[in-house]
């Protein structure tokens, strides 16, 4: 038998981050959190691990370099070297003062873009993807916290209620 879920709705943000707190407290499993703008902290108030999005963005930035290097010397040095403003192309070495620029902004190129389409798949995010978002006043001035029910659901919703909630929802379980 699968458990009910839970939705509460607040209506303040610092309210919310007091019902995380004390619905982490109660051993509550929380299973999501909507709110219509990024709230600072709740990440750590609900006990999400930290991202590894930083260590993607320098990989990716690795693989920007090592493709701008790869690809200046082989066009500039050798497919096509060319004796521009009296700098021979004898080697990779000697030109790559001129080479810092495109390094950089194909470091940040990979960079950026790799981590964008990387956030869109981890998240499932794709072009025409239906929202799931459970209650539309979430998306203009309310916040919502889906628990899973344990074996008290009363106390539950009572909990829900003294936590600030103004509405406690029980949607039907398919």
């Amino acid at each position: 038998m699968e458990a009910k879920l839970f939705r509460a709705l607040y209506n303040d943000d610092d309210i919310l981050m007091k019902a995380v707190k004390k619905l982490r407290e109660e051993k509550v499993h929380i299973e999501e959190v909507y709110t219509p703008f990024p709230v600072h902290g709740l990440d750590k108030a609900m006990g999400l691990a930290e991202t590894r999005i930083s260590i993607a963005a320098f990989m990716y930035g690795c693989v920007g370099l090592i493709t701008a290097v790869v690809m200046m010397n082989y066009i500039m040095i050798q497919d096509w070297p060319q004796d521009i403003g009296g700098k021979p192309s004898f080697s990779y070495l000697q030109n790559m003062p001129a080479f810092v620029p495109i390094m950089f902004e194909l470091t940040v190129f990979f960079a950026a873009h790799l981590m964008v389409i990387t956030f869109y798949l981890r998240s499932r995010m794709w072009p025409f993807k239906e929202a799931e978002n459970p209650d539309k006043r979430t998306t203009d001035d309310h916040f919502l916290v889906e628990v899973h029910a344990g074996s008290d659901e009363e106390k539950l919703k009572e909990l829900l209620l003294d936590t600030g909630a103004v509405e406690v929802q029980v949607p039907k379980t398919a």
